[in-house]
C-alpha cells in the first residue's frame, strides 16, 4: 500500500482521519505547522496519540513553504493525499484576512504543484458549507450556484474548489472537494461555539448567542465526518467524456474532468437553543444567554443535501446530537478537569 498524506494531521478533523487510516493498517505521513491560532497544546496532545504508531511519521511545515513541500512530496511520493490543512474561521478571516491568502491560497497551489508532479492518484481536499454564503434556498445542493460568498475564508474555499478543476482538466488530477457542514466532537476547535459555550456555562459565564438564538447548523459529529473522508479516499474520480459542454446551468459536478464536489454533513439541522439545551443536560448546568444581533459573515442556517454522496459512497450519518454532545462533554471533562 501506498504512502496517505494527511495535511493539518495535528487538526481535529486531521487526527481522527489519521487514527483512522493507522487503524487499518495505512501507511500516513501526517503535516501540521502547528499555528497559535488556537490552543498549542491540544494540537501537540492530539499529536502525541499519533506518533507512538509506527506506520506513522510527523513533519512540522507550513503550506506556504514552496521548498518545503516539493520536498515533502519529493521525498514520500504519496498514493493520495487528504488535505485537511487550512486557516479556519469566518470570524477571524475579518480581522486577520492575509493568514487566509497565505494558507488557503498559496498552500493550496503548493499541494496541487505536489500532487501534480508527483503523480498522486486522488487528492481529497476540504472545502466548507460556507461557500453556500447568502442562498436562501434548503437544502443546500452541490447543484446550487455559490458565486456570493459572504466572507473572505468562503471566498477561499470557493477559489479551492476552481483551483482544484482547473488541475483536474489540464494535469488529469483526480481531485475531490468535501463542502463539510459544523463539525464537533472531542478533541474539537476550542474557536467553535460549542466549545465556548461547554467553557462558559462550566465557569458560570454567560454564553453569546448569535441572531438571538434564530439560527440552525447541520452538526455533524466526528466520527461520522471521517467515515465519510475514508469512503471518499477510496473513490478515485474519472473522466466523464460524456459530460454535456459547460454552460450557465451547468453545476459544480457538470465536467469531463476527473472531479468531484461532495456535500458531508448530518442532512438533518438542528436548531441552536435546541443543541444549547442538549449541551446544558449534558452538563447539568443552566447557561445564562446572552442573545446578539448576527454577527458580519455568518448566515442563519446551514443544511446538507447528501444525496450524491450517500448514492456513491453509501454515507449515512448515525450519531444523534445527544449521543454526539454526551461524547464530547465526556471528553472535555476528562481533558480540561484531570
Amino acid at each position: 500500500m501506498g504512502i496517505i498524506l494527511v495535511t493539518g494531521a495535528a487538526g481535529f478533523i486531521g487526527f481522527h482521519l489519521c487514527q483512522k487510516l493507522l487503524a487499518r493498517g495505512e501507511s500516513v505521513v501526517g503535516i501540521d505547522n502547528l499555528n497559535d491560532y488556537y490552543d498549542v497544546n491540544l494540537k501537540q496532545a492530539r499529536l502525541a496519540q499519533l506518533e507512538n504508531q509506527s506506520n506513522f511519521e510527523f513533519a512540522k511545515l507550513d503550506l506556504a513553504n514552496r521548498d518545503g513541500m516539493a520536498s515533502l512530496f519529493a521525498e514520500h511520493q504519496p498514493e493520495k493525499v487528504a488535505h485537511l490543512a487550512a486557516q479556519a474561521g469566518v470570524r477571524y478571516s475579518l480581522k486577520n484576512p492575509y493568514a487566509y491568502s497565505d494558507s488557503n491560497l498559496i498552500g493550496f497551489v503548493n499541494i496541487l504543484e505536489g500532487c501534480r508532479h508527483s503523480g498522486v492518484k486522488h487528492l481529497v481536499f476540504a472545502s466548507s458549507s460556507s461557500v453556500y454564503g447568502a442562498n436562501t434556498k434548503i437544502p443546500f445542493s452541490v447543484e446550487d450556484f455559490v458565486d456570493h460568498p459572504v466572507s473572505l475564508y468562503a471566498a477561499t474555499k470557493k477559489a479551492n474548489e476552481l483551483m482544484a478543476h482547473a488541475y483536474s482538466h489540464l494535469y488529469n488530477l483526480p481531485t475531490t472537494g468535501l463542502r463539510f457542514f459544523t463539525v464537533y466532537g472531542p478533541w474539537g476547535r476550542p474557536d467553535m461555539a460549542y466549545f465556548l459555550f461547554t467553557r462558559a456555562i462550566l465557569a458560570g459565564q454567560p454564553i453569546q448567542v448569535f441572531n438571538h438564538g434564530k439560527m440552525q447548523r447541520d452538526f455533524t459529529y466526528i466520527d461520522d465526518i471521517v467515515e465519510g473522508v475514508v469512503r471518499v479516499l477510496d473513490r478515485i474520480p474519472t473522466s466523464n467524456p460524456d459530460s454535456p459542454p459547460n454552460s450557465p446551468e451547468a453545476n459544480s459536478n457538470t465536467t469531463k474532468a476527473p472531479y468531484k464536489i461532495y456535500n458531508i454533513g448530518n442532512n438533518q439541522p438542528v436548531p441552536l437553543l435546541e443543541f444549547i439545551e442538549v449541551l446544558e443536560k449534558c452538563l447539568g448546568k443552566e447557561a445564562q444567554k446572552n442573545l446578539l444581533p448576527m454577527q458580519p459573515g455568518d448566515v442563519p442556517i446551514t443544511y446538507a443535501d447528501i444525496t450524491e454522496l450517500e448514492l456513491e459512497t453509501g454515507f449515512k450519518p448515525t450519531t444523534s446530537i445527544e449521543t454526539g454532545i454526551a461524547q464530547f462533554v465526556k471528553w472535555y471533562l476528562s481533558y480540561y478537569q484531570k
